[in-house]
């Protein structure tokens, strides 16, 4: 099938969404959890965490617009602290229901079966049992002009990966860990084979 850009204009919303939102191929799978100044929790399912670099470690991620609450993005700049939890396959229902929009004044972790674990003093909560968590202190934000998306850049300061995952070179397997990816924003799946092709260097 062939979309020019006045087929996709055209297309019914949630259609269009689904659409681009699958072309772009398989994304992570990632709960953030934050916590406000005040003590509220908050959990949320990204599909749009990202590598920047690794020395200093950076990921980003993107964020809708601010034109309505954004829990996540309002802890952030409160005090700079979130988690990075990646969604496995043990918990994905639950993980998934953290897109419905809720108060500030009430967590996800008390509508869904996730826990919040504390750990290393760190401000923000982890998810508990997550194979691969992260905690991200905040760097920077790019706001993007084109639709009022914001790219969030935090810096890695604890990184807990299970250890049967990592291999001696630091390459995680995530299929180990039954690790989640997700096709456009609702359709989940499971990597269950690695094949890895080394470093490449240029012909003789």
């Amino acid at each position: 099938m062939h979309f020019g850009t006045k087929d996709i204009q055209e297309l019914q919303e949630r259609k269009r969404a689904n659409l681009i939102n699958c072309i772009s191929g398989y994304k992570s799978a990632n709960l953030i959890a934050t916590r406000s100044n005040d003590g509220f929790e908050n959990v949320a399912v990204f599909n749009s965490v990202v590598h920047l670099g690794s020395n200093p470690p950076i990921l980003g991620f993107i964020l809708r617009p601010t034109t309505v609450a954004r829990n996540t993005y309002d802890n952030i700049k409160e005090n700079g602290f979130y988690t990075i939890n990646h969604i496995h396959q043990g918990i994905f229902e639950e993980a998934h229901h953290t897109s419905a929009k809720y108060p500030k004044e009430i967590s996800e972790f008390t509508k869904t079966n996730l826990k919040p674990e504390y750990k290393c003093d760190f401000f923000a909560p982890f998810v508990e049992g997550c194979k691969v968590q992260m905690a991200l202190e905040f760097l920077e934000e790019y706001h993007i002009k084109a639709n009022g998306t914001i790219m969030i850049l935090g810096e890695i300061k604890h990184l807990f990966v299970e250890d049967t995952m990592i291999f001696d070179d630091g390459f995680v397997d995530l299929s180990k860990g039954k690790t989640a990816c997700i096709n456009g924003l609702e359709a989940y799946a499971f990597p269950n084979s690695i094949v890895r092709l080394g470093y490449q260097r240029p012909k003789e």
